[in-house]
């Protein structure tokens, strides 16, 4: 019994020279292997054992930024300043009691491609109404066929939406036709003012031009108040003067924060168009006689929450317009 210590001790001794071992052997097999490595896996090895001994420090900077982030919500809450989420700030929004609609009427005169193009420009449209100062109460009318298809398949987050009435009926059913007023370029009529006390139509059609005369007919049809929006009173372009659905939705939106039709229409419209203000036509600039592509919208919108899906983007060579001539120049346009 008296040698049992003696006996343990050697087996413990033991245990640490073959752990040993293993630990030398192990490091030359590694030893080798990184030898036998190429530069560039050596390289790569050395990056991924950079990256996990650093990995507290990013810990550590991670609490810092977001301690940061912290103290300048604090610093607006003191300035008066809403906080409304992770990704911006703003003033504290005043809702303007003025109704805009897009009527979603004509989802069966369009390609599903063109389908997409006018999905993508509601959700700009929706996305601009959140972040605005003023904004309108949003209405989605005949809504169904293939464009719910599309907002159910790509973009199911739609039933989410805050501050958009989203109505299967059409617009004329669900609002008194005393307060309608279809905005379309074959209105003789123009906007000189926006009545809060209406609501604004705005054809959601994307159709290229191959239904022209449609949304003023509409209009004439269910026998509704009418007008186009006052372009070519404050805009010159030399490019063809038509505007995307969500443009048509902004131009309103920096209409009511602005009061200023010249300041909302150069606020909103894409800059490839070369416009400038009525009686500087000498600064008028090469613009693109070619249709604007989505790419003119997506560079205006600063937060387009993240429902717009990259795969649209690649049908979106050519824009999707309602063109919003002045009277004038849609006679000069029939005429030719």
């Amino acid at each position: 019994m008296a040698n049992a210590p003696a006996v343990q001790e050697r087996s413990h001794e033991c245990a640490n020279n073959e752990n040993e071992s293993t630990k030398d052997e192990n490091e030359t097999v590694q030893t080798g292997e990184t030898e036998s490595l190429s530069k560039r896996q050596r390289k790569k090895l050395l990056k991924s054992q950079q990256w996990e001994e650093q990995r507290e420090l990013r810990k550590q900077k991670r609490k810092e930024r977001k301690q940061q982030r912290k103290l300048e919500r604090q610093a607006q809450a003191d300035d008066g300043v809403e906080w409304t989420g992770k990704k911006r700030l703003r003033r504290s929004a005043e809702p303007s009691s003025l109704r805009l609609v897009i009527d979603c009427s004509f989802d069966n005169l369009m390609l599903l491609k063109d389908v997409k193009k006018l999905h993508k420009q509601i959700q700009r449209s929706y996305a601009e109404n959140r972040r605005t100062l003023h904004p309108v109460q949003f209405y989605l009318t005949s809504h169904g066929g293939q464009l719910k298809q599309i907002m159910d398949e790509i973009n199911k987050g739609w039933v989410n939406w805050k501050d958009v009435h989203v109505k299967p009926e059409a617009f004329h059913e669900i609002l008194s036709k005393d307060d309608l007023v279809y905005l379309t370029s074959d209105s003789p009529n123009v906007l000189e003012e926006l009545d809060e006390a209406k609501a604004y139509v705005i054809g959601g059609l994307v159709d290229h031009n191959h239904h022209k005369g449609i949304t003023f007919g509409r209009a004439q049809e269910l026998g509704i108040a009418h007008a186009q929006l006052p372009l070519g009173s404050f805009v010159k372009m030399n490019s063809r003067k038509v505007l995307a659905v969500n443009h048509v939705f902004e131009i309103i939106l920096a209409f009511l924060e602005k009061r200023d039709w010249q300041e909302a229409f150069f606020t909103v419209l894409p800059q490839r168009k070369g416009a400038v203000p009525v009686g500087q036509e000498d600064k008028l600039g090469e613009g693109n006689d070619e249709e604007d592509s989505d790419e003119d919208s997506d560079a205006e919108q600063a937060t387009s929450e993240k429902g717009t899906d990259s795969k649209d983007q690649s049908d979106s060579r050519q824009e999707d317009h309602i063109p919003l001539l002045n009277q004038s120049e849609s006679s000069e346009r029939n005429a030719a």
